[in-house]
């Protein structure tokens, strides 16, 4: 059974894995990964969860400083959209083996075709004019599925002109640098002009531009399926399964549960900053700080209890070793060590622990007992309690996670004893053939004279 699991499991990943419009949705998120964490430090600074906090700060800073955060907060999670049609444009091309920057800049001048410029529902009082100009509503999160979409089409189009030939070429000695601005001049052309196109298509619609309709058709009924209760446990329950065999789960799943995840968590944060409800429970930072602690499966319960309970000493000296990395979310030590991988002996609590934390933290956000994450955008690993604590701004939260943990222990414990008697037989056979080995040795018919 488990061998063709492992093989329909295989394939899929690597049909996956290897599909290059996903690597570069994947890869082109990851662009902005290092400046969503940064701005989420300054989110969390100007709402650091302390009683008092920010009105102490303010003795020294003056009152209403945590407004002026927003200027690295704004100028982040507000452009996630623009940063995205970069990041992947530059991904795919460099998928596509032409000239990544250039693919890029194409996407993100695309996308700005498609983008609304003119805004009839805000008209300066004084003039009557309307607002001219870009809105942060369409660059954010609103515009991230768009972003995908015209990205991928763009440099496709892009790459396949220019792989045609159809480009300028210029003589022998002149720059590499103008040669290459040269020989994107044509293809850009055609993007450009074929989103101009499209831009023409939608003004003559009902929906008036490519936002609206992506939004409506599209991005709603995603973020739809990712507001509702069976969202988190599939995602959480493939991407253990992928490990199981194996295979880095996440690295899997997330190309096609990431966006929605984004998006989720940028709405979130958006509520926040306004101080409105959150309205999404299953954000990034939820999967991250309240499915899984030490890593897929959930295994830093596992760990604790190979260091406290263990009997084995390859139990006891694993656990030791892979404590420190579990408590900060890397576990690939038990993985592989215990092993976790096609060990059917561990596979039910593997893949039922992030199950239950998944559904016990809805359950918990759902009653009030923990808050909604407000979409800080923390490193994945942050470790347990302190990573509760900062995404949601309740200490509850924290204890929570610690509660989970437990729970976890509890849950792995009966195959855990298992696989711990195991390896404590493996452990006494070895040691009782060892001592039979050196009963049998016998100096008796040991002789000078043979040396």
């Amino acid at each position: 059974m488990f061998a063709s699991l492992e093989k329909i499991m295989g394939s899929s990943a690597e049909k996956l894995g290897n599909n290059k419009v996903l690597i570069a949705i994947r890869d082109g998120f990851l662009v902005s990964t290092p400046l969503i964490i940064v701005a989420s430090i300054f989110l969390v600074i100007a709402n650091f969860p302390i009683p008092g906090y920010v009105d102490f700060l303010a003795q020294f800073f003056g009152q209403g400083w945590p407004s002026k955060m927003d200027a690295v907060i704004d100028s982040t999670f507000s452009v996630l959209g623009l940063l995205g049609a970069f990041g992947i444009g530059y991904a795919y091309a460099r998928q596509l083996e032409n000239d990544p920057v250039a693919g890029g800049a194409v996407a993100l001048v695309c996308f700005l075709i498609l983008t609304p410029k003119v805004h009839s529902d805000f008209v300066n009082a004084a003039n009557g004019k309307a607002f001219n100009g870009f809105a942060l509503a369409h660059l954010g999160s609103a515009g991230m599925f768009l972003a995908m979409i015209t990205a991928i089409i763009s440099v496709k189009i892009f790459v396949t002109v220019k792989n045609k030939g159809w480009v300028i070429k210029m003589p022998d000695g002149v720059p590499p640098a103008v040669t290459q601005s040269f020989a994107a001049l044509i293809p850009s052309a055609f993007a450009m002009f074929f989103f101009f196109v499209v831009y023409l298509v939608f003004s003559a619609t009902e929906y008036q531009y490519a936002h609206n309709f992506i939004y409506k058709i599209l991005q709603a009924p995603l973020m739809g399926f990712g507001q509702s209760l069976i969202f988190e446990p599939i995602y959480q329950f493939l991407s253990t399964l992928f490990w199981f065999f194996g295979i880095n789960g996440p690295a899997v799943t997330n190309t096609v549960f990431n966006p929605i995840h984004l998006a989720l968590t940028a709405e979130n944060l958006e509520a926040f900053k306004q101080g409105a409800t959150l309205p999404n429970i299953f954000t990034g930072p939820f999967g991250d700080f309240f499915g899984n602690f030490g890593g897929g499966g959930s295994t830093l319960s596992l760990v604790f209890l190979m260091v406290f309970f263990g009997k084995s000493e390859r139990m006891k000296k694993l656990g030791r070793l892979a404590i420190v990395p579990g408590i900060f979310g890397i576990n690939e030590m038990i993985i592989f060590g215990l092993p976790v991988v096609l060990n059917p002996l561990i596979v039910i609590p593997f893949i039922l622990t992030p199950l239950v934390n998944t559904i016990l933290a809805t359950i918990a956000t759902l009653v009030g007992l923990i808050p909604y994450t407000t979409g800080a955008a923390l490193p994945w690993t942050t470790p347990f309690f302190f990573s509760g604590w900062l995404a949601t701004g309740s200490i509850v939260a924290g204890l929570f996670q610690i509660v989970l943990i437990i729970i976890g222990m509890g849950i792995y414990y009966p195959f855990f004893r298992v696989i711990d008697k195991q390896y404590l037989h493996e452990e006494h056979q070895a040691a009782n053939s060892l001592s039979d080995e050196l009963d049998e040795l016998s100096l008796d018919d040991l002789s000078f004279d043979d040396l």
